[in-house]
């Protein structure tokens, strides 16, 4: 998500989302296999699709989209077509509705998150299985923490062989101040993705673990630490809500700044209140926040089939008809599509 405004966050958080040769916005959504470059896996990604808080603790407004379309939003984005979008819209309605009686259950919208979830779990796998031959020279299945940091500081413009002869010979890297910091993050994440005995050495499936935290529930864990440890205003380890909801400190330059920050507010006071906090105490422990960041969670799945449903249902009666769909076609797929009262029966 990006707003004018960042979260608080850590120095650490910060700089790894300064690297404009690698990351090209901290929210970026991940490229398809097609399109990625080199550079880009050499980081993890800031936003991870299906997770509902980005790393650096903001809301993933672009959740109900990740979840209703699946692999399928990259078409819509890139489809200008109203119409064609339509049709596209119609046909995944239809997928939905299981039973074919032309509406959308809690229970079937579950299971298509699920679904979608998955899909966007087994593109990563795809993309990890890329991303690990490049930085695995050798082939011999395994990572080394100096062989990652040899690529990666390549990628900043260091020179390979050089990097890799003073690394081999135990000599003094000069590195900038900011460099550094974001090295040792990453190393702080790479001993978390090293599965007992640590060793340094990162499998495939520990390297997925290491960019996609989602994938590990160990990683996730760790993840949501960084989170609350970045928002703990007291260090109890343990969320209030004025924690939550807090802005950082700073004057509004104007109005419509002030306008983004009162909906922030809003909308995280609301997602605290009704969705994080599950006992209800006024306290989201670190337990709780794992929980809502699991993206397998059927419960989870079940809540947020519940919630989209809410958005569209104009009639009220907790299902969703394909007419209501496209009316609120913008939060299902991020685009709006025009006139879709007088075209609907069209479709069929």
């Amino acid at each position: 998500m990006q707003r004018g405004r960042a979260v608080r966050r850590s120095p650490g958080w910060l700089s790894l989302a300064l690297l404009p040769l690698l990351l090209p916005a901290a929210c970026a959504r991940p490229a398809n296999l097609s399109a990625l470059r080199g550079r880009e896996e050499l980081l993890p990604p800031e936003h991870l699709n299906g997770v509902r808080l980005e790393r650096d603790g903001h809301l993933n407004r672009e959740l109900p989209q990740e979840l209703f379309l699946g692999r399928e939003r990259e078409r819509f984005e890139e489809d200008s077509q109203p119409r064609r979008n339509r049709r596209k819209l119609v046909g995944i309605f239809a997928k939905v509705d299981r039973n074919n009686d032309q509406k959308i259950s809690a229970k079937e919208m579950q299971r298509w998150i699920m679904e979608k979830t998955e899909e966007h779990f087994q593109e990563a796998v795809q993309e990890n299985k890329m991303h690990f031959r490049a930085v695995d020279p050798d082939g011999d299945g395994h990572v080394s923490w100096d062989e990652y940091k040899i690529k990666f500081l390549a990628s900043k413009g260091f020179n390979e062989k050089e990097i890799a002869e003073k690394i081999k010979n135990n000599e003094e890297l000069k590195i900038d101040e900011e460099t550094q910091e974001v090295l040792d993050n990453l190393k702080d994440r790479w001993y978390q993705a090293d599965n007992p005995p640590p060793d340094l050495l990162l499998s495939e499936q520990e390297f997925l673990s290491f960019l996609h935290p989602e994938h590990s529930r160990g990683m996730l864990h760790f993840m949501v630490q960084e989170i609350v440890r970045d928002l703990d205003q007291d260090g109890d380890k343990r969320l209030t809500l004025p924690e939550f909801i807090s802005l950082p400190v700073g004057t509004v330059e104007n109005q419509q700044a002030q306008d983004v920050d009162d909906d922030w507010v809003r909308d995280r006071r609301k997602e605290f209140q009704e969705v994080i906090d599950a006992n209800r105490d006024g306290i989201v422990t670190m337990e709780e926040l794992e929980e809502y960041m699991d993206p397998m969670n059927e419960h989870n799945a079940l809540n947020e089939a519940r919630q989209m449903i809410a958005v569209a249902d104009e009639n009220q009666d907790h299902q969703l008809e394909l007419e209501e769909v496209l009316k609120y076609s913008e939060y299902f797929t991020g685009s709006k599509l025009m006139d879709y009262a007088r075209n609907v029966h069209e479709e069929f």
